[in-house]
């Protein structure tokens, strides 16, 4: 049985990914290691142990601890490392990059070092998962492939692109086997709610205007999370050593018309409860650097590792929509005050 380590699997990519891969990968034994920092919550894995017992193991660890993530290394011997942990808002980044830094940079590059010194073999593989932001902005055209430069434009994404180059630099200096992914959007289940799509959701669910950045016509490629969490799985079985993989759906969306669609869901979901009025768009002044268009080509993961998204964005957003409203008591219990402080300091009010 190959044993993998799996770090931020208790946020939203992570804890989807750790629920898909224990259902489909029978011959993996996953050990979740996570810091349970503010977007990552430990109900987001309940009922695991209980179902996969000696499939499924959790470590509360933080990345930038070398003793610790080296300790773990040692005792594992692991197959693998898929490594999601990472702070990821764009919005935090500007407000405070040295988290960013040191989570993103130096817990990566911990990992790395842990895994170059403790793999079980040359075999064992540590895939590292990206965005699509660490290529900065596009204009009305193209896309972003493989080839493309890498220009960030936020702390987040100089954060991202520096522990990508310290992966690839592991792989020509030490020889260790790595693989990139750098994905587009994702959304579904369990996304905290700082993102966009539950951000909307919470906010008209409570009567709260909804807030738009600048004009709204930024554009957005996204693809729900089980969609890419398949395609996390075949670069890990799949992949070249030491390439990178574009993960996308083919789905660009101008933010004012998805949140508009999230409207008409909402409605359309409670449409027999007298007590939801439909909320207002507030466009608010637009966030510094804020990229106008990100659109992936990945037709390289599609045609070497067999990559072909299943769900409709139409069908992803209603189980979305339909998930947080039966999810209430979720989001809700993981909203905190400094949650509700970040919303006040961000965008005015509550």
């Amino acid at each position: 049985m190959m044993k993998i380590l799996v770090t931020g699997g208790a946020g939203f990519i992570g804890c989807n990914f750790v629920r898909r891969a224990l259902r489909v990968k029978k011959d993996w034994k996953i050990i979740v290691a996570d810091a349970l920092t503010y977007a990552g919550n430990l109900e987001n894995l309940e009922g695991l142990k209980e179902k996969y017992n000696d499939r499924y193991d959790f470590i509360k660890i933080d990345i930038r601890d070398k003793e610790s993530v080296d300790e773990l290394f040692k005792k594992e011997k692991f197959d693998g490392v898929i490594h999601f942990a990472a702070e990821s808002h764009v919005d935090r980044s500007i407000l405070g990059p040295l988290a960013f830094v040191e989570t993103n940079v130096l817990g990566s590059v911990n990992l790395l070092e842990a895994s170059r010194k403790y793999f079980k073999s040359d075999k064992s593989r540590f895939l590292h998962i990206s965005t699509d932001e660490v290529y900065g902005a596009l204009g009305d055209e193209g896309f972003f492939t493989e080839e493309t430069k890498i220009v960030p434009s936020s702390p987040y994404s100089a954060s991202k692109a520096s522990s990508d180059l310290f992966v690839l630099a592991y792989h020509k200096t030490y020889g260790l086997n790595v693989v990139i992914t750098r994905c587009c959007n994702n959304y579904g289940p369990y996304q905290f709610p700082e993102k966009l799509i539950p951000f909307m959701i919470k906010r008209a669910l409570d009567g709260e205007p909804l807030p738009v950045y600048g004009d709204g016509r930024n554009v957005r490629d996204w693809i729900f999370v089980d969609d890419h969490n398949d395609g996390t799985i075949l670069a890990f079985e799949k992949g070249r050593a030491g390439e990178v993989y574009n993960l996308g759906a083919r789905c660009e969306k101008r933010n004012i018309d998805l949140v508009k669609l999230l409207i008409e869901k909402l409605k359309a979901c409670l449409k027999d409860k007298k007590d939801f009025k439909e909320p207002e768009i507030a466009f608010v002044k637009d966030r510094p650097g804020h990229d106008f268009r990100y659109a992936i080509d990945p037709s390289k993961a599609e045609s070497e590792l067999g990559f072909k998204p299943k769900i409709s964005f139409e069908e992803g957003i209603d189980l979305t929509v339909k998930w947080y409203i039966e999810n209430e008591g979720w989001w809700r219990r993981i909203i905190s005050g400094e949650y509700l402080e970040y919303v006040e300091k961000q965008y005015g009010g509550k």
